[in-house]
């Protein structure tokens, strides 16, 4: 993906780590994207509506609205955007409830930047293909009726 695309990429980082969310907006700030900041899950539904973003990177663990439901809001809400959860704490539940919800990808942290850079690429990549198609991913958890 070419450098120009990238300066027109959104992320949004939802994480109540303050030194999470500072070493990655630094970090994928200095790779072009516009980085959009939420401390938990709340916080990041009230700026839905006013921010532009193409892939959200989700704490698994916040107070009030986990990365899970958050990833379900966001989902209903706008069902392109794909989403990478990312946990310190990865148990066989929590990734299947994720992808249930829809997840895109899930990192276990603490993960390389490397394998950051390359997640968050793909996810832009799916949510292009998915709005230039007009394909709108449905919900594991649709069918087995837990909405």
């Amino acid at each position: 993906m070419n450098q120009d695309k990238l300066n027109k990429s959104g992320v949004l980082v939802v994480d109540d780590e303050l030194l999470i969310r500072d070493l990655l907006f630094d970090f994928l700030t200095s790779e072009g994207y516009n980085v959009h900041l939420a401390e938990n899950g709340k916080k990041a539904v009230a700026m839905l509506d006013s921010i532009e973003f193409e892939v959200a990177l989700v704490d698994l663990k916040m107070p009030e609205i986990d990365g899970v439901e958050f990833t379900g809001i966001l989902q209903q809400r706008l069902p392109s955007i794909p989403v990478i959860i990312m946990t310190a704490y990865p148990s066989m539940n929590s990734a299947i409830e994720s992808i249930r919800n829809g997840v895109f990808d899930y990192l276990i942290k603490p993960f390389k930047i490397a394998e950051l850079s390359e997640a968050v690429g793909k996810a832009i990549s799916e949510y292009r293909a998915r709005t230039e198609s007009g394909y709108v991913p449905k919900k594991a958890n649709a069918v087995s009726g837990n909405e």
